[in-house]
C-alpha cells in the first residue's frame, strides 16, 4: 500500500535501516541456528560494522539509541511519514525480541526444557529475520509493510 505521498529512494534506503536493530538484537535467539548452520554466519558479514559498533555501546548506549530513535525520528513530524512508520515498525519488532528474550529466560530456568528453548529460540529468530526481509523489501519497493498487529499498533503511533 503506497498512500501520503511518493517516496524517494533517498526515502526508501532511510526507511530500511532501522531495521537494523531488530536484526541485531535478533542474533542472541540465532546462535543455536548459526551454529548449526555455519555457513548462514556469511550472510552477517556485511553486518560486521553495525555489530562492532552497536556491541561497543553496552546496554545505556542500547537503550540511548532506541529511545533516540522514537523521540528523534518517530515524533518528528518533519520528517516523511514513511520513514517514521518503518522506525516505529523497527522499534515494534525489537519490543517483541525484548518480551521474547523474557520468555526465553523463564524458560532456561525450568529444568529439562534445553531443547524447547532451542526450538523457541530458533523460531524467534526465523520469525523477526523474515519480518525484517519482508518490510526492508516492501520499503525498498515504496509500500508500507503490513505485518499483522505490530502494523496496527504503528498506524495508532505515527499519525
Amino acid at each position: 500500500m503506497t498512500w501520503r505521498g511518493s517516496t524517494t529512494i533517498k526515502d526508501r534506503i532511510f526507511a530500511c535501516l532501522p531495521y537494523l536493530l531488530p536484526v541485531v538484537d535478533s542474533l542472541v535467539f540465532g546462535s543455536f541456528l548459526l551454529r548449526q548452520f555455519p555457513v548462514l554466519q556469511l550472510l552477517l558479514l556485511p553486518l560486521q560494522p553495525v555489530l562492532i559498533v552497536y556491541g561497543s555501546l553496552g546496554q545505556l548506549g542500547q537503550l540511548i539509541v532506541f529511545f533516540a530513535l522514537f523521540m528523534f525520528v518517530v515524533r518528528n513530524e518533519k520528517i516523511n511519514h514513511f520513514i517514521r512508520f518503518n522506525t516505529m515498525q523497527a522499534i515494534l519488532l525489537d519490543i517483541v525480541i525484548f518480551l521474547c528474550s523474557i520468555l526465553v529466560r523463564i524458560l532456561t530456568q525450568v529444568p529439562g526444557t534445553g531443547f524447547a528453548v532451542e526450538t523457541i529460540a530458533n523460531t524467534i529468530f526465523i520469525g523477526i529475520i523474515a519480518a525484517v526481509v519482508y518490510s526492508v523489501a516492501q520499503s525498498l519497493l515504496g509500500r508500507y509493510a503490513e505485518i499483522p498487529a505490530i502494523s496496527d499498533a504503528v498506524h495508532m503511533q505515527v499519525r
